[in-house]
């Protein structure tokens, strides 16, 4: 997966990027990297511990890893490419409820995928590009397979 490092634990992981919530004056305290890890595996579900490796974790567990780390942020926009692939049914619904989650919390959520089931079912808009060219933008109530699909192909 990208955006961990395999071979730091999964609360050093989350501490990057993170650091004014574990090193307040700088100085990085173990027990408060525990809390925040334990946080996010709880927040979105991940089957580790903070103390245990990356990668050691399912693809589906780093790729949670990936997403605890940044909303806990959080951040404005929340840029998602490709979050589910190759990752299990499992894995993939939690990541479904976290995407949700963000957005009723008032948080944009872009999410770049090639599965059109995953943009059907999580999407407000979907805004088609083929051939590196915006081909339009649609509505949740105008989006199916046969929408989506006309415009990527005209």
């Amino acid at each position: 997966a990208q955006g961990v490092v395999l071979d730091q634990t999964i609360g050093e992981n989350l501490a990057i990027g993170n650091f004014d919530h574990v090193a307040p004056n700088g100085w990085v305290f173990p027990k408060a990297v525990q809390k925040f890890a334990e946080a996010g595996i709880r927040r979105l579900g991940v089957k580790g511990r903070p103390n245990q490796e990356v990668s050691k974790l399912s693809g589906g567990n780093q790729q949670k890893v990936i997403i605890a780390k940044w909303v806990s942020r959080p951040p404005k926009v929340f840029i998602l490419d490709e979050p589910t692939r190759g990752i299990d049914v499992g894995a993939r619904a939690a990541i479904y409820d976290v995407i949700a989650d963000l957005a009723r919390s008032g948080m944009a959520v872009v999410v770049v995928s090639s599965d059109l089931e995953e943009v059907l079912g999580l999407s407000h808009r979907v805004l088609v590009l083929s051939r590196g060219r915006q081909r339009g933008i649609l509505d949740r109530s105008e989006a199916s397979n046969v929408a989506v699909m006309e415009l990527a192909t005209s």
